[in-house]
């Protein structure tokens, strides 16, 4: 395919669910690109069963990108999601700084919480160390509780103006990514769902609005950042791009939401067609 792309997806793998690695690689292989990871942990299960083991792979991640040098490996777009630790920030900065070559994307969605506060075991100090990843992307993707995590604004809130959104994303940009995506958004004014986004090149604000579906996915924020990088990987604009991931994650969550048991996430497999419709 003479679009096709080598992408590297960095993140947590999980051994049960359909959420992190297991759920980008489907998706993005499935878009005819050439798919390639480097986990940052192996995860046992998603977090909201109570019970769960996480094996720290820094150690293989160090001698994995070594190898990777050594080889001349070379991608054309890399995206990044859960980080464990500082050691991995600052180890991936240097890996994606090495990498750089003109139009290579880099996406962050800097996991770190959601519903107004942190997730289990992410601390302070990984927003720091998030701050300091995210100038090295091309698009970040963080959820409105990252976003106020990282900005330090409006921390708690669920639903902005206009107004604020903007001065949300504007304080995101200060820290130096080329575009910002802020997920799962409420306006203030019209009660709407919505996602914001603001685009250097374009020097423009943005605004999709989405059907809240009430089931909760975990995972579907994995799968909105794969949508979305395939689309940018094809030339697509941002807003076009969030649109189009938007829409389909939607479809997926309209076809699952009758599922009993949600804590593994979207079937990703079984509705691979759905996406290349």
């Amino acid at each position: 395919m003479k679009d096709s792309k080598n992408i590297l997806i960095i993140g947590d793998m999980p051994g049960y669910g359909k959420m992190g690695l297991a759920g980008m690689l489907p998706i993005l292989s499935n878009m005819g690109h050439s798919v390639y990871n480097l986990p940052t942990a192996l995860v046992s299960n998603n977090f909201d069963y109570g019970k769960f083991s996480v094996l720290d792979t820094t150690a293989y991640m160090e001698e994995t990108i070594q190898v990777w040098k050594v080889l001349g490996f070379q991608f054309d777009c890399i995206t990044t999601g859960f980080l464990a630790s500082a050691a991995q920030v600052e180890l991936l900065r240097d890996f994606i700084s090495s990498q750089c070559k003109e139009g290579m994307l880099v996406v962050t969605d800097p996991i770190m919480g959601d519903g107004g506060k942190l997730y289990n075991g992410s601390t302070q100090e990984t927003v720091d160390n998030m701050r300091r990843f995210i100038g090295i992307s091309d698009v970040i993707v963080p959820n409105l509780t990252e976003g106020e995590f990282l900005t330090g604004l409006y921390l708690g809130r669920e639903a902005l103006k206009e107004e604020e959104a903007r001065q949300l994303l504007d304080s995101l940009m200060d820290q130096g990514p080329k575009a910002a995506v802020i997920t799962s958004g409420r306006e203030e004014e019209t009660g709407r769902h919505v996602v914001w986004g603001y685009d250097r090149e374009t020097e423009e604000y943005f605004t999709v609005p989405y059907r809240f579906i009430k089931a909760h996915f975990p995972g579907t924020g994995d799968i909105f950042t794969s949508l979305l990088t395939g689309e940018l990987v094809k030339g697509k604009g941002l807003p076009f791009a969030v649109r189009k991931a938007v829409d389909l994650l939607e479809r997926l969550i309209f076809l699952e939401q009758d599922v009993v048991e949600r804590n593994n996430g979207i079937r990703i497999e079984k509705y691979l067609s759905v996406l290349t419709e």
